[in-house]
């Protein structure tokens, strides 16, 4: 081989292999919400979120004081988990739920952190222990617990200085990333302080410097993310239409939004949509599964604008009936729970078959 073909096969070999660099996701690209809130009297004493308020309309008084759950067979949920009325702090629930998600085919739990709360919080050594045998990583889904931006820089204080140093605590390129729900509730002005450079509280280039992902909803939000210095935004909802961001055809825009500002665009998926045991009052926002078409349509359509990650909503909001998580035909009384039919476990394995299409993906 000559000079000249050496060069351009180094040249050639080498865009090639940046390409190929840049196109190669992997597990860890799809992330899935998680929810450790549940709790029953075996091991904490009392049932947690499985006897749920039924929940009042925000203007129609029609639905207020309509009481709760009581759990055991009467939850509060449309669908009914295969493992009964688990405890969250449960070891051997949580090394169950991870090794199902191990074989989704998911590669980050994104598990919702209320601060310092004592029921949530003290079990977050298990999930990152247990999500490490399983080569899993934890990433945080930040709730509106506080009030303000220094509060919040005090709790991620205590997240980082606690946990950072787990093997399975999610970074990527050497930061954590950090979904921040509902965050429009905080002006873009406040986040600016946090988030700029230069700003007075700011956590950049701080050990609480990280990837701040924020919550996208309405079609305004595009003025909020470009004063607010987030790092990205993700949609969060299973509900297609629900509101401009959890819409599918909304999303090219988004992407290109995204792209235009350098930002990171994370879509949400999920199963379905179901919540009217604790909602009876939000019918239409009821989605129905079709046998996992639902499903696979978001997904399809994440895919379509080929983003670096997917979220999925969720693997067990049970409330909102967007859970992946095994479900089982039961009935309470008069009411029958929603299933998913012959096998329960359908929608770990179609979570594989989809999470799997997109990887090979480019």
């Amino acid at each position: 081989m000559n000079f000249k073909s050496l060069l351009a096969f180094i040249l050639v070999t080498g865009v090639f292999l940046t390409n190929f660099a840049q196109n190669t996701k992997s597990r860890e690209n799809v992330q899935i919400f998680y929810y450790g809130w549940y709790g029953n009297p075996t091991i904490d004493g009392k049932y947690y979120h499985w006897n749920h308020d039924v929940l009042p309309h925000w203007s129609n008084p029609k639905w207020n004081n309509l009481g709760n759950y009581k759990g055991a067979d009467d939850i509060g949920a449309n669908f009914y988990p295969a493992l009964g009325n688990y405890s969250s702090n449960d070891p051997e629930i949580i090394k169950k739920h991870m090794k199902m998600i191990k074989e989704s085919g998911v590669g980050v739990v994104v598990l919702s952190w209320l601060g310092k709360d004592p029921f949530v919080d003290k079990s977050i050594i298990k999930y990152l222990d247990i999500a490490d045998q399983f080569d899993l990583k934890i990433a945080f889904h930040i709730e509106p617990f506080y009030k303000s931006i220094t509060e919040l820089r005090d709790q991620l204080s205590y997240l980082v200085k606690t946990y950072s140093h787990h093997h399975a605590f999610y970074k990527k390129d050497g930061k954590p990333l950090y979904y921040i729900y509902d965050s429009y509730k905080i002006s873009p002005s406040e986040w600016s302080k946090l988030l700029s450079e230069n700003g007075e509280k700011t956590v950049r280039n701080t050990e609480l410097d990280g990837l701040y992902i924020g919550l996208w909803v309405e079609k305004e939000h595009s003025d909020f993310f470009d004063k607010s210095a987030f790092d990205g935004f993700y949609t969060y909802f299973a509900s297609e239409g629900f509101v401009f961001g959890s819409t599918t055809s909304n999303w090219s825009y988004l992407s290109q939004y995204a792209k235009d500002h350098h930002l990171i665009f994370i879509p949400c998926v999920g199963p379905g949509y179901s919540d009217t045991r604790i909602r009876p009052w939000n019918e239409a926002n009821f989605k129905s599964r079709e046998n996992g078409k639902y499903y696979e349509k978001m997904f399809n359509a994440a895919a379509r604008v080929n983003p670096e990650f997917i979220g999925i909503t969720s693997f067990n909001e049970w409330h909102e009936g967007t859970q992946i998580e095994p479900a089982i035909p039961k009935k309470a009384g008069n009411f029958k729970y929603e299933d998913y039919g012959k096998d329960s476990w359908f929608y770990i394995k179609e979570t594989k078959r989809l999470t799997d299409q997109f990887l090979r993906s480019k």
